[in-house]
């Protein structure tokens, strides 16, 4: 999938997240979203702004949001993205109320829009989190020109080709060649293969 494809997962099959903000304290808050469109650009949403969460918006520029799709665990997909977050005004509005009708009946006049404005998510860093595939699934993304940061555990070369992290792995995605190997995208960051080795060969990044 691409980075267009995993923002418009998080519009069109999750569409309420529960988004983290930081208050004047310093301290987490968080509030449930509809994230109401994406592009190649990022997503938008919006907010009024008589509301201490659009004041959180102005004083940070910063959030993280989460959002899963499933009725269980074992069949839930999950996407969450961190990044920056601008204002860019009521020029979006139409279109937003075009693409989520429903908001008609919350700001049902043209007066009553007046107290809300649009936010943009321009760059961030994100994650797709897939629990009903066998094995597992995961993915990481960067939009807006966010730096692109390694995450998860890595084998060095240091390792000594034992295999004892392979029976410890739940999801049984580390091969054995000169050295032992992680599939990134079924890695469950459990952390096993860190704890069991005994050269120290695995890192954490």
């Amino acid at each position: 999938m691409t980075v267009k494809d995993y923002l418009a997962f998080i519009v069109e099959q999750i569409h309420s997240t529960v988004i983290a903000t930081v208050d004047e304290d310093c301290l987490p808050v968080t509030c449930v979203i509809d994230m109401m469109y994406a592009d190649e650009n990022g997503l938008y949403f919006l907010t009024a702004k008589g509301k201490n969460f659009y004041q959180r918006l102005k004083d940070k520029s910063y959030l993280a949001l989460s959002g899963k799709k499933g009725e269980d665990t074992m069949s839930c997909t999950a996407v969450s993205v961190r990044g920056k977050v601008r204002e860019i005004g009521q020029d979006m509005l139409p279109l937003l109320f075009e693409k989520n009708p429903y908001m008609l009946e919350i700001y049902p006049t043209e007066e009553s829009r007046k107290a809300l404005t649009v936010f943009q998510i321009y760059e961030g860093s994100g994650e797709w989190f897939d629990l009903s595939k066998k094995p597992i699934e995961r993915d990481s993304f960067i939009f807006g020109g966010a730096e692109n940061k390694a995450s998860g555990y890595f084998v060095t070369d240091d390792c000594i080709a034992c295999g004892s992290c392979l029976a410890d792995c739940p999801q049984n995605c580390i091969a054995l060649m000169e050295k032992a190997v992680i599939r990134q995208e079924n890695c469950l960051h459990c952390g096993n293969c860190e704890a069991i080795c005994p050269v120290g060969a695995v890192v954490k990044r």
